[in-house]
């Protein structure tokens, strides 16, 4: 029997306002899928749950997805993806969605929008990093934002297991709101659900970027096997600057320890998660062979002491010396990764672009399986296709085909994707318009 309840909710975005879970009651409470989320958070376990309290479901309608396209491998998709007032697109709508996706057009015409907009859909500031007012459509130079709002259907194993979305209202237009299954939440708690990876042109200067770009690249990906990352990593942030603003005024020192305190278990928490990253990338990658994408070698070097009792103590040996520089000099804030070219032993920075383009993709491709371990997860490439040579491309395909996460891609041209173009759901793009071919 499918038991769901109607939820609407004043004021939030149509695009939310759909169906969203749906499960089979007794069946389920026994079925495997309950062992997979019991290591998950308090937030996601009464999400998979609350319809049988009648809580946060919005529509009584039970959605049954089967894509006829969907490979073997792929074990769930994001479907009924809609965009309302997003950057260019006033009201989109993707359904019918596959294990590989691909979105055709010119350049400008919103294909990475839609990227971005799936991005959104996970903690953070999404694959551009924009702020919010950004992202809204403005009917008008001079037009103020209009609130923007995002929604998917989560599908693991043929149902739907969620509805999540995002949005902004007129009256905080600088404030991104969260709902999952009907329920306000964080944006952290959008990773609790499924993890969300992406490649796109903005990247391929990674490894001559600054050491904070490598940060943010480790803590993106860092989601995929800790949920709760990104939360520890903004956690660990608001006590760094706390800490800065009491040294700088000589504040209390019981404060200044307490503050500490945070920072150093907070601090080491997210240089424990990505050092643990960084040891399943490398080892995942030790698997590949060196072509046709370079094999790089990742090494996690610590800004200061993982262990939280060390790290505390040396915030409180640095304050006079933090206080004179104005920010704490030692900690995760620091942390570097460093990446070499396995086959020639040079470090990335120093490698050709298409070396440093094909070590990235490796590294896409290494952290897509721990991604999909165990949890739903989708894949963000955008216009990578185009630019690798026909072996790298078929390559490229093979592994996607073979793994378990939901694919979107981006092109000018369909013919870069003519091995994967029978099984894949296609939209041509034009002006923030989207057409099922």
């Amino acid at each position: 029997m499918f038991v769901c309840f109607p939820k609407f909710i004043l004021g939030t975005p149509n695009t939310l306002q759909e169906a969203c879970q749906t499960r089979k009651t007794p069946e389920f409470r026994h079925s495997g899928m309950i062992q997979k989320f019991t290591r998950c958070s308090s937030n996601r376990k009464i999400g998979n749950f609350s319809h049988l309290l009648g809580l946060g479901i919005f529509k009584a309608t039970a959605l049954a997805f089967k894509s006829a396209h969907a490979t073997p491998a792929a074990t769930m998709a994001l479907a009924k993806i809609t965009l309302q007032n997003f950057r260019n697109h006033a009201g989109s709508e993707l359904t019918d969605t596959a294990h590989f996706n691909l979105l055709v057009g010119e350049n400008g015409a919103g294909k990475t929008n839609v990227l971005e907009a799936i991005s959104l859909l996970s903690p953070g500031r999404g694959l551009r990093r924009a702020a919010l007012p950004e992202l809204a459509l403005r009917l008008s130079p001079d037009a103020d934002p209009a609130p923007f709002a995002i929604g998917a259907s989560l599908i693991e194993q043929g149902q739907v297991s969620a509805r999540i979305g995002t949005y902004t209202q007129a009256d905080r237009p600088t404030r991104r709101l969260v709902r999952i299954n009907g329920a306000d939440a964080s944006a952290s708690a959008l990773s609790e659900w499924h993890a969300v990876s992406w490649l796109t042109p903005a990247m391929d200067g990674l490894f001559t970027d600054s050491a904070g770009a490598r940060r943010r690249f480790m803590d993106r990906m860092a989601l995929a096997i800790e949920p709760g990352h990104a939360k520890a990593a903004s956690q660990l942030e608001t006590a760094l600057r706390e800490r800065n603003r009491l040294l700088e005024d000589r504040g209390d020192a019981r404060w200044l320890d307490a503050i500490e305190a945070q920072a150093a278990q907070h601090g080491s928490m997210v240089a424990q998660t990505r050092a643990r990253l960084v040891a399943m990338l490398a080892d995942e990658l030790s698997a590949l062979p060196p072509e046709p994408f370079a094999r790089p070698i990742l090494t996690y070097r610590a800004g200061g002491p993982v262990d939280a009792a060390e790290l505390l103590a040396e915030f409180a040996r640095a304050r006079p010396r933090d206080r004179a520089a104005g920010r704490a000099l030692i900690g995760p804030h620091r942390d570097e990764l460093e990446v070499v070219m396995a086959n020639a032993g040079q470090p990335a920075a120093s490698c050709s672009t298409g070396e440093q383009k094909a070590m990235l993709i490796a590294i896409t491709l290494a952290h897509g399986v721990l991604a999909s371990s165990g949890r739903p997860s989708v894949l963000l490439l955008d216009e990578v296709a185009a630019h690798l040579d026909p072996v790298r491309r078929i390559e490229l395909f093979r592994r996607l085909r073979a793994g378990k996460a939901q694919i979107w891609m981006t092109g000018t041209e369909i013919a870069p994707f003519a091995d994967i173009e029978a099984e894949a759901a296609v939209w041509r793009v034009s002006g923030g318009a989207l057409t099922r071919v």
